[in-house]
């Protein structure tokens, strides 16, 4: 099967990381839903950018693109609707997202399905319960699967999801295995429904997902590495790679990569009036604190997470990373990038909430690789389904 025979609905899209990856596995990106209307000019300037057709059923965005006004009401039809028809030109329909997640985070908010954010995962389960697309993603961070009270949230959202048909399947994951220079644990749920299953002739759909294919690196291998620790700063330094590392994990490897001096977000970066004189007395390496996180140069990130106050400053500048060093920190392409007009503080924001690029690509193409099991099914499914 290819995978232009199957249509995305994305939901809490933002700038449209995570559907970046299915675009480059051939998906159609239908239907693109964000609440935050800035995230979404930012998604369409994108995409202008690199040629990127624009999604069949448009952008939905501020009232139109809140989640919970989804699940009744006539927002909630119309969505109904939307999915109908596409089932007529489309072969399989998936609806893919990332719910706001600062409720389950231990640095965040950590409030669970009781604050705002953490109402919208449920929001978003109650939508593919009532739409029933053929398959979904959810991603979220680990505290959602981790942490006991909110891992009983998780489980009752499961509950819902196998008592409307789907079979489950579920991985924690770190961004850093599949070659972003980033520690970034995640949950990643999928779901395919029964009747979808069925009719393909799958008999063991998760002992067919092989979560393992497009793992670059082990994590037992990438931790027992000799990375460098501290370096005392100093402003322009040279330092060469240490040879026993792996260096395409690295930031270094990544700002040259996407050659991020020259990139047009190169000069879109925090400058404060106070407190700079303080960058100059973080050692290259030392991310121990919650803030004045500074990078090492020949060594992963931290996770890329650049709201609360968090500073993440340059291995060996004077300053906070750009918004180029933090799309390459993200695994985005070199000729990803986000609009001139768009505020700082929102870019950084859209890009520490997105899915890093290469694992959002990875998890496109195991999902692609699932349903390419039986081709000529698929194909029936179809020609039943719109006869």
């Amino acid at each position: 099967m290819t995978s232009d025979r199957s249509a995305i609905f994305s939901f809490f899209a933002g700038a449209g990381f995570l559907d970046l990856g299915f675009e480059a596995n051939g998906f159609n990106i239908v239907y693109v839903n964000e609440i935050f209307s800035p995230f979404i000019a930012a998604y369409r300037y994108s995409r202008e950018l690199l040629k990127f057709p624009m999604p069949e059923y448009g952008y939905h965005h501020g009232e139109a693109g809140d989640v919970s006004q989804l699940v009744e009401g006539s927002q909630a039809q119309r969505l109904l609707e939307l999915v109908h028809d596409c089932r007529k030109s489309h072969h399989i329909v998936g609806f893919i997202g990332g719910p706001p997640c600062p409720d389950f985070s231990i640095a965040g908010k950590n409030k669970g399905y009781l604050g705002e954010n953490g109402k919208l995962s449920f929001a978003y389960i109650k939508l593919i319960c009532q739409n029933l697309p053929d398959f979904f993603l959810l991603e979220n961070v680990k505290g959602l699967w981790r942490t006991k009270k909110h891992r009983v949230f998780f489980e009752s959202l499961k509950r819902q999801l196998e008592q409307t048909g789907y079979i489950l399947t579920e991985r924690l994951i770190n961004a850093i295995e599949y070659g972003v220079p980033q520690d970034r644990e995640r949950i990643i749920l999928i779901g395919f429904h029964h009747h979808f299953i069925n009719e393909m002739s799958i008999k063991n759909p998760v002992k067919f997902f092989y979560w393992q294919k497009y793992i670059l690196y082990s994590q037992e291998k990438i931790f027992a590495y000799p990375w460098p620790i501290f370096q005392a700063f100093q402003e322009n330094s040279i330092l060469p790679c240490p040879h026993n590392i792996l260096q395409e994990l690295t930031v270094e490897f990544w700002f040259r990569k996407n050659n991020v001096l020259n990139h047009p977000n190169s000069e879109h970066y925090f400058q404060p009036k106070a407190g700079i004189r303080k960058f100059a007395t973080v050692d290259e390496g030392d991310d121990s604190k919650k803030s004045y996180k500074r990078l090492h140069r020949w060594r992963y990130s931290p996770t890329a997470c650049y709201g609360n106050n968090e500073v993440h400053l340059h291995p060996y500048k004077i300053r906070r990373i750009s918004v180029a060093e933090a799309l390459s920190i993200q695994s985005l392409p070199a000729n990803f990038v986000l609009p001139d007009c768009m505020s700082l503080t929102d870019m950084f924001k859209t890009i520490g909430n997105g899915v890093p690029y290469l694992v959002s690509k990875a998890l496109a193409g195991t999902i692609l690789d699932f349903l390419g099991v039986n081709v000529e099914k698929t194909v029936e499914l179809h020609q039943e389904r719109t006869a």
